[in-house]
């Protein structure tokens, strides 16, 4: 083996390349995967035990002596202003790699706070593992409410209660406790409840619920903001009709609907032949949760509102199957972001 070593350092030392080319055929002759040093270091393994200090060494300094020749026959070509590329290998497949686009509803949650934000509102985000305080007791959810038992809500831990958000209401009392009034927000994120995944309802899904505390707030801002935000969303036509409801953290409460987008409220089975669908929850912030919050009920009030994401969307895009979301379906996909 000495005798190739000595050979193998002649052939070096008489290297002379012309081209920036012969340097990286050199580095592939020598040094690549397939090249002459890596057979010497495979037939390493048949010198004799008493010969294979000396061996190694002069291997060893044959890799040395080889990288800084290919070393300097980059850096002249460096220097002489040729910008040294390695030859391409033409027979390596192409690297093809698919554009990624917004999912549907990321689309729709986008635009809803494109929407709010140009009133005002900024975005505000929080934990999705909560404490019970800021997803249930500050907002007046008693202690026998069944959105505290185990079929309704994911918990995590007891005593103390650790689970995931059933909403992003436990955000809104996050900003209150940090944020002195006045103060508006809207608060998108995950949210979670043990629900059996059906055509209409999800374990997993996402909300944008909002927030407006000021003096002298009242239910006629709550309706101008919401018949503002449904008009942005669908057309300039669309109607808005409020119907009493109850929400424990909200007083008076009301869910909204809106004028059906898809037969314009003539009715569909969409809106059960009745002209309207609902979109939203909303309400006055309720004093006791602003009192929870730290902030003086009677100096302040205010108005919130939650809104499914999924829901919208189904309308948006007349989908008849929240599911489809969920399944990653590339066709699917595809009719919402054609760059996919």
């Amino acid at each position: 083996m000495k005798e190739r070593i000595q050979q193998i350092i002649a052939e070096v030392e008489a290297f002379k390349a012309a081209h920036a080319t012969e340097v990286e055929d050199f580095r592939i002759r020598y040094l690549g995967k397939k090249g002459v040093l890596n057979d010497l270091f495979a037939d390493f393994k048949l010198v004799a035990p008493e010969h294979r200090k000396e061996t190694g060494r002069l291997l060893n300094e044959l890799k040395n002596y080889i990288q800084n020749k290919f070393d300097q026959g980059r850096t002249a070509f460096d220097t002489q202003g040729v910008a040294f590329k390695p030859t391409p290998d033409l027979t390596m497949p192409v690297d093809f790699q698919e554009l990624g686009a917004r999912h549907p509803v990321s689309l729709v949650m986008n635009r809803v706070i494109d929407v709010f934000g140009r009133i005002g509102f900024p975005v505000a985000e929080g934990p999705e593992i909560e404490d019970d305080w800021h997803n249930f007791s500050a907002l007046n959810f008693p202690p026998e409410h069944p959105a505290r038992d185990m079929q309704d809500t994911f918990f995590l831990e007891k005593n103390p209660d650790i689970a995931l958000r059933t909403h992003t209401s436990s955000v809104q009392i996050r900003y209150m406790e940090k944020h002195k009034p006045p103060l508006r927000a809207i608060f998108p994120g995950r949210v979670y409840r043990n629900e059996a995944i059906s055509a209409r309802a999800h374990c997993l899904f996402h909300q944008v619920e909002g927030l407006y505390v000021d003096k002298n707030v009242s239910f006629a801002d709550l309706k101008q903001t919401l018949l503002y935000f449904a008009r942005e969303m669908f057309d300039a036509d669309t109607k808005i009709r409020l119907r009493p409801s109850f929400f424990p953290f909200t007083e008076p409460s009301a869910e909204m609907d809106i004028s059906c987008n898809i037969c314009s409220g003539k009715g569909c089975n969409i809106c059960k032949y009745t002209g309207w669908v609902e979109i939203l929850g909303c309400g006055m912030v309720d004093p006791s949760v602003l009192e929870n919050c730290g902030i003086n009920s009677m100096e302040y009030t205010g108005y919130a509102f939650g809104i499914g994401m999924e829901r919208m969307a189904l309308l948006l895009y007349q989908i008849n199957d929240l599911r489809l979301f969920f399944e990653n379906d590339l066709r699917f996909l595809k009719q919402f972001t054609p760059a996919i």
